[in-house]
């Protein structure tokens, strides 16, 4: 065997190592757009009954229409950022901005539905108690599905960034994905504690 030859199944392995390590990242940046795929579902999903809860309670909560149309405005934010991070979901900024466009809406979902505490008849409306049955179970599929996604993330940004194969990784220019957190900044507050 010639030092050629030796040469030659050297860059073979390193060839064939790179192209492992690429195929790699482009499944494991497949697995985050399919968990954000069933994020999307979801999202969409609690994005549809918005306008048909708003409608419902309008009637109920007349002296209440800068909190439905801070609901509504929410809701756009929202849809706009599921948009956005569909069209790319391993774009750190978008998945960002549909975070923060979620937790908004999510607060002030919490905030109609306090306000709705203040009106016996909304509370025991049929509709009202059926679209907050939906809303929290759409909730929690929203959760299931970001949990899967956030792993799918954590999984592709270790492979961007453990030797070897961010080597390759900034090569062909895979970027560290970001989790998706729905969280509103009230809840991870602690609590005011009097006595």
């Amino acid at each position: 065997m010639g030092a050629g030859t030796i040469l030659l199944i050297i860059i073979g392995v390193v060839v064939f190592v790179v192209i492992g390590l690429y195929n790699k990242l482009v499944a494991l940046r497949n697995r985050v757009k399919n968990g954000f795929a069933q994020i999307d579902v979801q999202l969409q999903r609690r994005h549809d009954l918005i306008p048909n809860l708003v409608e419902s309670v309008k009637g109920y909560m007349k002296h209440e229409r800068d909190t439905l149309e801070a609901v509504v405005q929410a809701r756009n934010a929202a849809v706009s950022g599921l948009k956005a991070a569909a069209a790319d979901p391993s774009n750190a900024e978008a998945i960002k901005a549909l975070g923060e466009a979620e937790a908004t809406l999510s607060g002030t979902l919490g905030r109609l539905f306090a306000l709705a505490e203040n009106y016996p008849d909304l509370k025991a409306s049929e509709n009202m108690l059926r679209f907050q049955e939906e809303l929290a179970s759409t909730e929690n599929k929203v959760s299931f599905a970001r949990q899967a996604f956030n792993d799918a993330v954590l999984g592709y940004n270790n492979a961007c960034e453990t030797f070897p194969s961010n080597l390759v990784a900034n090569a062909f220019n895979f970027r560290p994905g970001e989790f998706l957190e729905i969280e509103s900044k009230e809840s991870r507050a602690a609590p005011a504690v009097s006595f």
